[in-house]
């Protein structure tokens, strides 16, 4: 089931790339890709990727 999100501040602060993909509509890897490039700002806490929800933000606006 797709997350449904009206603006940016109903997010989490943080999201999992599981999370993130749904949101621009992308796959795994795609979402992976853009995380490993560095297009989309990711944090590392222990072993998973967490994506700041303005580093979401600024990768749509850069996109607008």
């Amino acid at each position: 089931m797709p997350l449904q999100y009206n603006s940016v501040s109903e997010m989490p602060i943080t999201l999992r790339v599981e999370e993130l993909m749904p949101i621009l509509h992308i796959g795994r890897n795609t979402a992976y890709e853009l995380v490993r490039s560095g297009k989309i700002r990711s944090i590392k806490v222990g072993r998973q990727l967490r994506i700041p929800r303005d580093a979401v933000a600024e990768f749509i606006g850069a996109k607008s």
